[in-house]
């Protein structure tokens, strides 16, 4: 037989496109169409449905950016349609191509029920099925005129990202607002060729299915009388029962497809448009899970639930009801699909305390699964939060994006820093946002890694990012795929059990341990400096306020702000989503983010305040007390306890030979050279040189930063080519304060300057160093560099609840790729016996090198931590302004100095009036275990929660000293139940005893007897 395969292939989508997706909806009429536009912010509901409207036909312009305009569609069933199916299609000026992208609307009955959304891939809404003719048809359009911020020409500057510089200029056409009869039928064969034509295309042309789906393709277009498709749909369908009907391999690969909406809480709109967005999303969710008995959805993301619990009651109800029929599952347990590289320990166990309690107090439903599919990497320390916090799996795709190495496994078990696996799932299909295209489909099956001995994987189904969720077409096509010779079979399932099906085939899954890095995205890490300092400092600040309102409750009655933690504990980690603290959000997110943060910074501070007063005594005392909020013992004041400061000696001052200023305070001599630059940092007392040979530290250094996409997100490795380090000096005076001793310098570089204050505290063997940059600069990255005369092969970065190691070296393309990483508090780099830790206060990013120098064939090992970017896309004018960064260089360093180190940078004390020293709630008999959180019981029991961990890597064995009285000492869960099995205190005098293996974290409930 002559091979016609293309003639067909061509024909079927020309015909489909021209004749047979158009006669979908054969006969149609106009709707008389009035709009009224919200002045300012959207408005409510009932205000929208009841403000008078002006005329507006089809073809007019209509949307300033960011605006609402309510619209009123209205028309008569024509009486010729009586029995029919009857559809209103209704185009705001949609682009296809951009679900969740552009415009959205949320159509109302005249009541203000809800009845679905609207958004470029689903336009429609059922008016009746059967009709009887003649009904009147009245429905109200909440329409968001969002603006294209990401355009087919992507990473543009725009002004559009803000509602302050983005215009007035209307963004959208009206495009058709009609009653129409739906046929069903031709809808069907829609399904019917779409799927067969895509299977086609994935199947060997060797093979006999792929003839046999063409030459069913061929009959069914025969049969089709391109005048009369309505008429002839039927038969067409019947000419490919029989390739339909042929069931799927024994050994086809088996997809769990899930609904999905994945709704960015903030990105390229503000956080006010993401609760729309989820309002529209969810109403189209539980309409379709009321049309498809087989569907199921899920949602994670417990903010969003409670974002429409408060603003759309209506829609929320409906919710409720699909969650207690278990079709719409609350899924991933956490309060957003956070960020996990930067979210300090305390906030990551959060994430999960918040959001799981959301979904036991509101549905009953307790998740096992951590859901992230779009997150920019996992950090080391996850899968320990994960299983405390009474889950047990994880599933992502970002992975996937790596541009690099691809990854081993899709499904595997990840081991943390402490030994815990968590059973792990990649998506092989490769995207969050299936469409139950063909292409996707054998695309999982194909790319799977784990064939042979597991054939499960899961699919993420809808449109996404910006929401849409899952259309009818999708389930349409995937109840065709449920067994399909040629193609993976489809079943949708939840996530649930989807894990119990995996996990049970696949018993002995491959490990992986350590960080999953994303090869992608690395700049995210250090662009818009002012959210990761607010994100950084509330973190600590919550620290403050629970261990001091703690202490204060126990201590003299203080009442226990419980209703104000919980509701700024939420604003933080809201903030902490994967484009919010990431910096990869438009201006308008981060602008109100700054506002955020001072706000929470305000309310905190005054909780400490109040707290500090009620502990501290006598205002009027001449008297000081310090308290001290790290975990460790600090001038003489206990962790977590108030008293005087201890006297120490201070530092010396002179000037240096050349030029530049030496710094002595028995501990570091350091020397600050003519041009402001350290050339040494020495550590008396192990006779030991910290900065390599003919090298300067703290060393700024300014690269060009123009990635090949993603400006906000990217960081491309060819950034370090060109370098100029910045050594011309404005100013260069001592500083003498309190027995600290410094230099201060000023630098100029383009249109930005730069002071610097380096200081030497008494009795401090470390060097400050705090920056204040006045950035101007544009597609610009700078960063402080420390050479450092020290042979690693690898160095340690803090992540939650501990640490993990990362190679200096470039072995593999696995290491090379590292060339932009995270650490929280500090990095630390160490020979047997000495060590240097590089300690801040709210930066992230940082990359380390090392050369062998040739004259003496040592080794220097480069720290440079990241300070500041500047990508004109999605913000234009990201970072611009004045930025202060404290860090500190501490030579002679062993791990555990860096954990307290990067603690005080963090914590700094507080002094108080007051003639009443405060003993701590709590003490350790061991340094290397850390406190990492002090409170009241969230059920208001009071009783007091301590959640500890052990921070070096070594075994512990500790006593929790607790000074007030209790009974019923127990290890708990993060959300502060009872576990069965694990860490069990043994109670001795004043306190408990327990066992910790390396970086394990344990949560003791204490109650007050």
């Amino acid at each position: 037989m002559h091979d016609d395969r293309t003639l067909v292939e061509a024909r079927l989508k020309r015909v489909l496109d021209e004749r047979i997706r158009p006669a979908v909806h054969p006969e149609s009429v106009p709707l008389d169409v009035a709009v009224w536009t919200a002045p300012g912010e959207p408005v409510p509901v009932a205000e929208g449905l009841a403000a008078p409207a002006a005329s507006i036909a089809v073809g007019d312009r209509w949307g300033a950016p960011w605006g609402t305009s309510w619209f009123r569609v209205s028309g008569t069933v024509p009486q010729a349609w009586a029995g029919r199916t009857v559809e209103a299609l209704l185009d705001l000026g949609f682009d296809e191509n951009m679900p969740g992208f552009q415009c959205e609307g949320l159509v109302y009955l005249p009541d203000g029920t809800p009845v679905k959304g609207l958004n470029p891939r689903n336009q429609w809404v059922r008016i009746g099925a059967p009709v009887a003719g003649g009904e009147d048809v009245l429905l109200h359009i909440e329409a968001a005129s969002n603006p294209v911020v990401l355009d087919y020409h992507p990473f543009l500057p725009t002004q559009l990202g803000d509602k302050e510089t983005a215009g007035s200029e209307p963004q959208y056409t009206l495009a058709r607002m009609d009653l129409a009869v739906f046929d069903e039928n031709v809808w069907n064969l829609v399904q019917d060729l779409e799927v067969l034509g895509e299977l086609m295309a994935e199947l060997p042309v060797e093979g006999a299915r792929r003839w046999d789906v063409l030459r069913a393709v061929g009959r069914a277009l025969d049969r089709i009388d391109l005048q009369d498709v309505n008429g002839t749909a039927a038969a067409a369908r019947a000419e490919l029962a029989t390739v339909l009907a042929a069931p799927a391999e024994p050994s086809a690969h088996r997809i769990s497809a899930v609904g999905h909406a994945h709704i960015d809480s903030a990105w390229l709109w503000p956080l006010r448009e993401t609760v729309r967005k989820v309002a529209r999303t969810t109403s189209n969710m539980t309409a379709l899970l009321e049309d498809e008995p087989d569907f199921v959805f899920a949602m994670s993301q417990a903010q969003q639930f409670a974002w429409i619990k408060e603003h759309r009651p209506e829609v929320y109800a409906k919710v409720k009801k699909a969650v207690s029929e278990g079709r719409f599952v609350p899924s991933g347990g956490m309060w957003v699909e956070s960020d996990t590289n930067m979210p300090g320990s305390e906030a990551m166990a959060r994430q999960f305390v918040h959001g799981k309690r959301f979904f036991l107090d509101e549905f009953g439903v307790e998740n096992d699964e951590a859901w992230l599919p779009d997150t920019f990497g996992f950090a080391a320390g996850l899968p320990q939060i994960i299983k405390a916090a009474g889950s047990k799996w994880l599933l992502t795709q970002k992975i996937s994006w790596s541009q690099t190495n691809k990854f081993p496994h899709h499904t595997f078990r990840w081991e943390g820093i402490d030994g815990t696996r968590i059973f792990t799932h990649f998506p092989p299909v490769d995207t969050y946002n299936c469409s139950m295209k063909g292409s996707e489909i054998a695309h999982a099956a194909k790319n799977f890694k784990d064939k042979g001995v597991a054939r499960h994987s899961l699919a993420p189904t809808g449109w996404g990012d910006g929401g849409g969720g899952t259309t009818r077409e999708m389930v349409a096509k995937a109840a065709r795929m449920r067994s399909l010779e040629g193609s993976a079979t489809v079943t949708w399932e939840t996530p649930a059990e989807f894990f119990t099906k995996a996990e049970a085939e696949y018993p002995n899954a491959p490990v992986w341990v350590g960080e999953l890095y994303l090869e992608l995205h690395r700049a995210t890490l250090t662009s818009q400096a002012k959210t990761k300092q607010g994100n950084r400092r509330s973190e600590h600040l919550l620290r403050e306020a629970e261990l001091w309102a703690t202490t204060a409750a126990v201590r003299t009655g203080f009442p226990y702000p419980y209703a104000e933690l919980d509701r700024i504990w939420k604003t933080v980690l809201l903030h902490q989503f994967h484009d919010i603290l990431p910096g990869s959000s438009i201006a308008w997110v981060h602008r109100e983010a700054e506002k955020t943060y001072a706000a929470v910074a305000d309310e905190l501070n005054a909780i400490v305040a109040a707290a500090q007063r009620a502990l501290a005594g006598d205002p009027e005392s001449r008297e000081l007390l310090v308290f001290n909020s790290a975990p460790h013992t600090r001038s003489g004041v206990p962790a977590g306890g108030a008293g005087a400061v201890a006297v120490v000696s201070p530092g010396r001052l002179a000037p240096r030979e050349g030029g530049g200023y030496v710094l002595d305070n028995g501990l570091l001599q350091v020397e600050i050279d003519g041009r402001g630059l350290v050339v040494s940092a020495y550590d008396i007392g192990a006779e030991r040189e910290t900065v390599a040979p003919g090298q300067a530290a703290n060393l700024l250094q300014i690269h060009p930063d123009f990635p090949n996409m993603w400006d906000a997100w990217d960081v491309d490795a060819f950034y370090r080519n060109t370098v100029t380090d910045l050594t011309e000096l404005d100013e260069l005076t001592p500083v003498e304060d309190g027995g600290a001793v410094g230099a201060r310098i000023v630098r100029s570089f383009g249109d930005s300057r730069v002071t610097q204050v380096l200081t030497l505290a008494p009795g401090a063997k470390r060097l400050d160093i705090d920056t204040e940059v006045d950035w101007h600069e544009t597609e610009k990255f700078l960063k402080a560099a420390f050479p450092l005369d020290i042979r690693a092969e690898r160095y340690a970065s803090e992540t939650q609840f501990g640490h993990f190691y990362r190679a200096t070296h470039t072995n593999t393309s696995w290491e090379a790729a590292k060339f932009e990483a995270c650490n929280h508090r500090f990095v630390h780099l160490e020979e047997p016996g000495w060590g240097v830790a590089l300690v801040n206060d709210s930066t992230y990013g940082h990359d380390v090198t090392r050369t062998v120098r040739d004259s003496t064939a040592g080794t220097t090992t480069t720290v440079r931590v990241s300070l500041l970017r500047a990508p004109r896309f999605p913000d234009p004018e990201t970072d611009q302004g004045v930025h202060r960064f404290s860090h500190a260089l501490a030579p002679g360093a062993a791990i555990g100095d860096a954990v307290r180190e990067g603690f005080r940078i963090n914590l700094p004390e507080r002094r108080v009036a007051g003639d009443r020293a405060v003993a701590p709630l709590v003490t350790v008999d061991d340094d290397a275990v850390v406190v990492s959180a002090v409170k009241l019981a969230d059920d208001a029991s009071g009783d007091v929660v301590v959640r500890l961990y052990e921070s070096t890597g070594g075994r512990a064995r500790v006593r929790l000293g607790i000074d007030f009285e209790f009974a019923d000492p127990r290890v708990t869960d993060l959300l502060e139940r009872p576990l069965a099995e694990g860490n069990v205190p043994v109670r001795v005098d004043g306190g408990v005893q327990l066992s910790l293996r390396p970086f394990e974290l344990v949560t003791v409930r204490l109650t007050r007897s």
